[in-house]
């Protein structure tokens, strides 16, 4: 569903706002979000979950990221709006250069923009050429929603021209209708069985950090922090088994601000370390009456809470970022039983794949139910973990596609189908990636194919310095895609959470610059692709944990003064070799994937009570020999 921007800009000349920015986001910075606060996708129709939306008394544009380029065409392109609202004009064109870039009138009202691409302007650069000439003007934005550094330099900017940001207007909330409420439920504790460190023990490392900068208070606000920090978990929020709420930590005692119920367990493990419970409605109220210095991220948290706490506000990321994203003994653990978990559903859902597809009527969605239906057979399956993406052919091209009963694309024993899923266990979070050939293939897709397959082995056994950025080993993988003449624009790799968000922070691998470090212990995804629109899409992934091999020392050569660091693979599935083109891998790649494949085959095989299931792994797990190689 899409609104009637007539409504909207009604409602805008009667509260004289020029231009409302509309964001993906909500009060603690998710990436994912409760129904409650996605207006972005209210207003305009795009599902994706990244992306912000301005609309003026003439206008409306969307910007989001490469991974939604074509997803948001389409979206955009099927809502349903009346003529008058079309982007019209030459002002337009000026500011976007090229149908490559934008797509104007075609598009419900909205015009694209593809953050990334030179030619897109910024929103800021956007509105003020949109307002060049502006004095007196109102651009609103819920301060709620957008962090406290953003909105500062938009207003900052904004003022250079006369035009005023302003925070303090929810205009959903008076305009959605029907608007899905908060979500309150049930908060349970972690299984003792799987929390590797107390929350007490938690909390003295937070305020040791308080301490070190002569803090008083910490507010977090950050849902995944929160749960990690306290060892609870919820469900307000699709897949993502977290809760809505805020935490104030002080010096000798903690405050969560949440709605929804606490079982036995969470209240034992809050009681044990003198955590206190208050409604989440009182959170604004309590923090403005807070004394002494406040550490607080002004990058992570919204500006109408950050301003409560400004004036004795010191400005730091919260130390849990970094402590959540180094995974304990325990989390390790079941990060790897997870992985059998999945590992068992892969296999069974693989071999059952090819052979519904040569008996015909199977759909990108049915094949999806399919592998959901099978993951949640383990009693320990709690949810997925996102979406599955399951895109056949060109639909794979469209880096987050989801399936729906109008694009649901039927299945061939031909081409390639991508599919992205993961899902989350009692003992931990999964994420993986595999493209399978249904049958023959082109040689542009076994090429393309074999590129991203010799991206994926480069990065998967190169070593690195312990403390080396995200940023400075991109390029390990992209560049066997450069070499086969592609590229791909979203990241390499990103964290994940235990029993927590399949996307985490502070770690990414991507070209762009993110200067946090990697370390032992951290967990990360691998997964190069290229897509091709209109073609096919192809993308390999598994979840890996960073490992240090002691002082320097790499396959016993021990000539640095510093740890380095190596990445093992934790994703247990068979990689398809059908599709390869073996003339294209080395020696030392073929010994990679017949090593990885014999960890694979010798987990799996004694989890497995089905002799079929049995029989299909050893043949797709066999060593590639000299014969195959020489194809």
């Amino acid at each position: 569903m899409n609104y009637d921007l007539n409504i909207l800009r009604q409602e805008m000349r009667t509260e004289k706002i020029d231009a409302v920015i509309f964001p993906t986001s909500d009060p603690h910075n998710s990436e994912y979000l409760p129904e409650h606060w996605q207006t972005r996708q209210w207003i305009t129709g795009f599902t994706g979950s990244a992306g912000t939306a301005v609309v003026t008394l003439d206008e409306a544009a969307l910007w989001t990221d490469s991974r939604y380029f074509i997803q948001a065409e389409m979206e955009l392109r099927s809502s349903s709006r009346s003529q008058s609202e079309l982007v019209q004009g030459s002002s337009n064109a000026s500011l976007v250069q090229g149908s490559s870039n934008a797509s104007l009138g075609q598009n419900g009202g909205f015009v694209l923009m593809k953050e990334g691409l030179p030619e897109t302007p910024t929103i800021t650069e956007w509105l003020l050429r949109k307002m060049s000439v502006a004095n007196g003007r109102v651009v609103a934005v819920d301060g709620m929603v957008i962090n406290y550094s953003e909105a500062m330099q938009m207003g900052k900017e904004l003022r250079k021209i006369g035009v005023t940001l302003r925070t303090d207007y929810d205009i959903a909330k008076r305009l959605w209708t029907n608007r899905p409420a908060i979500p309150s439920n049930p908060i349970y504790g972690v299984e003792r069985e799987w929390i590797g460190e107390s929350v007490g023990s938690k909390l003295h490392r937070i305020r040791e950090v308080m301490r070190e900068q002569h803090c008083d208070a910490h507010i977090l606000t950050d849902l995944m922090g929160i749960a990690w920090t306290l060892n609870l978990r919820g469900s307000d929020v699709k897949m993502t088994p977290v809760f809505i709420s805020n935490l104030l930590i002080t010096l000798d005692e903690a405050t969560l601000f949440a709605d929804g119920m606490l079982n036995a367990d969470a209240k034992a493990l809050l009681y044990e370390a003198n955590v206190n419970v208050k409604p989440y409605g009182e959170f604004l109220s309590t923090i403005a009456k807070t004394d002494g210095r406040v550490l607080i991220d002004p990058q992570t948290t919204s500006y109408s809470i950050y301003n409560k706490v400004k004036e004795h506000a010191v400005d730091a990321a919260s130390p849990v970022m970094a402590f959540k994203a180094v995974k304990n003994q325990k989390e390790i653990e079941g990060f790897h039983k997870s992985m059998v978990l999945d590992g068992i559903a892969m296999v069974r859902f693989l071999r059952w794949l090819k052979p519904a597809v040569e008996q015909g009527g199977q759909t990108e969605i049915s094949v999806s139910d399919k592998l959901e239906q099978l993951r949640r057979e383990s009693t320990e399956c709690l949810d997925l973990s996102f979406s599955t993406i399951c895109g056949y052919n060109a639909h794979g091209a469209i880096v987050h596609y989801m399936a729906t009963p109008e694009t649901d694309a039927p299945l061939r024993a031909e081409g390639l189908l991508l599919i992205d899923s993961g899902a989350q266990y009692t003992c931990g979070t999964t994420d993986i990636t595999r493209t399978i050939a249904l049958g023959p293939v082109t040689d542009e897709m076994r090429h393309a194919y074999t590129c991203v397959l010799k991206a994926n082995i480069a990065l998967a056994t190169t070593p690195f310095p312990d403390g080396t950025c995200g940023t400075q080993i991109d390029a390990i993988a992209r560049s066997e895609v450069w070499k086969g003449g592609y590229n791909y624009m979203h990241g390499t790799g990103h964290g994940v959470g235990w029993r927590l968000c399949v996307h985490e922070g502070p770690h990414r691998i991507h070209q762009q610059w993110f200067p946090a470090p990697l370390h032992p212990g951290m967990v990360v995804t691998d997964e190069p692709g290229i897509y091709l629109e209109g073609k096919f899409g192809i993308r390999t992934e598994n979840v890996m944990i960073i490992n240090g091999n002691g002082n320097g020392n790499v396959n016993g050569n021990q000539t640095m003064n510093y740890e380095l660091c190596t990445m093992n693979s934790l994703t247990l599935c068979p990689i398809d070799t059908a599709p390869i083109d073996f003339s294209m891998l080395t020696t030392k790649e073929v010994e990679w994937l017949n090593q990885y494949h014999k960890r694979v085959r010798e987990t799996l095989l004694t989890h497995l009570s089905d002799e079929a299931d049995k029989q299909w792994l050893i043949e797709a797990t066999k060593e590639i020999g000299d014969t195959e190689k020489d194809k």
